[in-house]
């Protein structure tokens, strides 16, 4: 866990993939439990330390978290959320080029609760619902691409989902597709940069998560022209 940005009200933290945000049946310590211990003990608090998630960020992606660190700001963080206030880029790698190196995908999803993985399915599903992002084609090393991403919609696995349907799964992402596993379990999809307005301060908030300590990562941003 790094810090990218703390104040009295919104912490903002960078996870890596082997860090989960939530509880889960695995019982492994959680991103939250950690961020609440660094608050603890760098402002030497006493009792419970109050911590609001503000999404979610799968656990094999790596990159930014946003937490509340009062009730105000939770509530107003999810008002910008529901808003479409916060804008989030990620980055990807696949080992397959889209056919346009730069475009949107429009898609319609369906959770399958189950198997804890998304399909794309037909509009008229009634369980369907539409999946929207912008992407393009930024950087490239010999056998990889880099792709930078925006969400104008918040799916389930969305990302993951919509660019395995153009035959580009995520490097590592086995359930989407990927022929093989990263060495760290986790799958080449990174939170990179958010930014919104500070819900009690009001000033302007960007942030960018530096990418993993990993050679491919390092190499093929290097490349960016």
């Amino acid at each position: 866990m790094k810090v990218l940005y703390e104040d009295n009200h919104v912490i903002i933290v960078s996870k890596t993939t082997s860090e989960i945000v939530q509880g889960d049946k695995t019982g492994d310590k959680t991103l939250i439990d950690s961020v609440k211990e660094y608050i603890k003990e760098k402002y030497n608090k006493p009792g419970e330390v109050f911590l609001g998630l503000t999404h979610r960020l799968d656990r094999p992606t790596s990159g930014i978290v946003i937490f509340a660190r009062t009730s105000k700001a939770l509530s107003r963080m999810n008002e910008l959320f529901r808003k479409g206030d916060v804008h989030k880029t990620y980055w990807a790698i696949t080992s397959n080029i889209p056919k346009n190196q730069e475009g949107e995908l429009v898609n319609f999803l369906v959770k399958n609760e189950k198997q804890n993985k998304s399909y794309v399915v037909s509009e008229q599903n009634k369980d369907a619902k539409k999946a929207i992002l912008n992407y393009k084609i930024i950087s490239h090393s010999e056998r990889y691409y880099l792709w930078e991403i925006n969400l104008l919609t918040g799916r389930h696995h969305q990302i993951r989902c919509q660019l395995a349907k153009i035959d580009c799964p995520i490097k590592g992402d086995l359930k989407y597709g990927f022929p093989r596993s990263n060495p760290d379990g986790g799958i080449s999809l990174h939170a990179r940069s958010v930014s919104f307005i500070h819900p009690v301060s009001k000033k302007e908030i960007n942030v960018v998560a530096p990418v993993p300590d990993d050679n491919l990562w390092k190499a093929i941003e290097k490349n960016i022209q």
